[in-house]
């Protein structure tokens, strides 16, 4: 028996025989090992059995014929015979060198699965950084915004405030003094108190702020809450800032009047607390319309 040849090495070690061909002939020819791995490398290839259009020859593995070798060649003579045993060992040997490519690709693969992993959890952890300092941004930048949202408010109060001194101090200079020393009516003397059984007259209950409703000419309301001690000059301070614009342009002092009873508060009312006008712990207020002049 002849020697087998590459390309029949490689169909006894169970490649097809399209696929060795292809082996051979694109590694050249080089040798059993050259095409093993060209076969291990690209197996899972799409097109690793479409045919080559190259013409067989020893590029493929076989042996060429006389008529391909022309006259005086001398093909197969002296070649040595293989028995049986000689020819199961050398298949024994393909195949342990096949088991080794197999074995090192797995390794190599192995390798590079493990290296995607580490770039896996390396990218998960760059994202994880890059996520808390995005939420650690959007905390400072709500603490900023908080802070100054503090800061307006406060500028805000510290402007009515002023206003407030500003306006007793024009309302003083208008009349003449302080508006709020202005003698208040003399308290009514108590009568005689009918006697009854001994039972305490129920306690008074302090209220500490004041809920306001300001009716306003063209039908809209306004709602703030004051405190119990504020002065009536607060809210009409505070009618006067979030009311409408009026047609005509500048804008008259707010008249301010009660509901139930009826009553008109003069300038002298707005320098009394709200407690003390009894419009604790909620009242409506109307703003008297102006007299067409």
């Amino acid at each position: 028996m002849a020697e087998l040849t590459a390309l029949e090495s490689l169909i006894e070690m169970g490649f097809p025989k399209g696929r060795a061909e292809k082996a051979l002939a694109l590694t050249g020819n080089q040798g059993i090992e050259a095409a093993m791995d060209w076969l291990m490398e690209h197996e899972d290839d799409p097109d690793v059995d479409e045919p080559l259009a190259t013409p067989l020859g020893h590029v493929l593995g076989r042996e060429p014929t006389p008529s391909e070798q022309g006259p005086g060649s001398a093909v197969g003579e002296g070649k040595p015979v293989l028995t049986e045993e000689e020819r199961q060992e050398q298949t024994k040997r393909m195949l342990e060198l096949v088991a080794q490519k197999q074995r090192e690709r797995e390794e190599r693969e192995e390798r590079e699965a493990l290296e995607r992993e580490r770039q896996r959890r390396r990218q998960g952890q760059e994202l994880s950084a890059a996520r808390q300092r995005l939420q650690e941004d959007e905390m400072r930048r709500a603490a900023e915004e908080r802070k100054r949202e503090k800061a307006e408010e406060l500028a805000a109060r510290q402007r009515v405030r002023e206003k407030i001194e500003r306006d007793k101090a024009e309302r003083a200079k208008k009349y003449g003094g302080n508006v709020g020393s202005q003698p208040s009516p003399p308290a009514a003397e108590p009568g005689p108190v009918p006697s009854s059984p001994s039972r305490e007259p129920p306690t008074k209950r302090e209220y500490d702020q004041c809920r306001i409703q300001v009716r306003l000419p063209d039908g809209t309301s306004l709602t703030q809450t004051f405190r119990a001690r504020e002065q009536l000059a607060a809210v009409r301070l505070y009618v006067e800032l979030h009311r409408g614009e009026e047609p005509g342009g500048g804008q008259d002092p707010v008249q301010l009047l009660s509901g139930f009873p009826r009553r008109a508060f003069s300038e002298a009312d707005m320098e009394r607390p709200l407690q003390e006008l009894g419009l604790v712990p909620s009242a409506v207020l109307i703003v008297a319309k102006k007299c067409p002049g």
